[in-house]
């Protein structure tokens, strides 16, 4: 499995084989040329051979065509592209990255639940491990 991170257009392609499975450069161009009407089928076609460069895809024939397929995990490339973001951009404090997440969009009850439900699983885990309490890089309590 690739430890490649996709760029921003890799990872619009990846979303759509993701949802699809397996898609033509024609199926998956289709799905992303609405949201970038400048995106040329050919463009497309050598995003794929790049990421299949890159060990993010594969391809398998599909008559005259090629299906293409995900060779990565949408959980893994989250949680890289999350731990990223948040070493890059936040110095990894977790606290305020969740805070200006929060800021910036603001929850329904649903999500909110969902979030709490998490938190108390990895709290759970944390428990189990023995690593409660300390301070993170900020000084904030974990």
């Amino acid at each position: 499995m690739s430890e490649t991170l996709p760029t921003s257009r890799e990872l619009e392609a990846l979303k759509v084989l993701w949802s699809r499975g397996k898609a033509t450069v024609r199926e998956i161009y289709a799905e992303l040329r609405p949201t970038d009407g400048d995106l040329a089928y050919t463009t497309v076609l050598s995003l794929l051979q790049t990421m299949e460069e890159k060990g993010l895809v594969g391809h398998e024939a599909a008559g005259k065509a090629y299906a293409y397929y995900a060779k990565v995990r949408r959980d893994s490339v989250f949680r890289r592209l999350a731990g990223g973001f948040l070493d890059r951009v936040f110095d990894g404090a977790l606290g305020e990255y969740v805070a200006r997440a929060l800021q910036s969009k603001r929850p329904s009850l649903e999500e909110l639940e969902n979030l709490e439900r998490m938190i108390a699983e990895v709290k759970q885990q944390t428990m189990r491990r023995g690593q409660g309490g300390g301070k993170d890089k900020q000084g904030g309590t974990r």
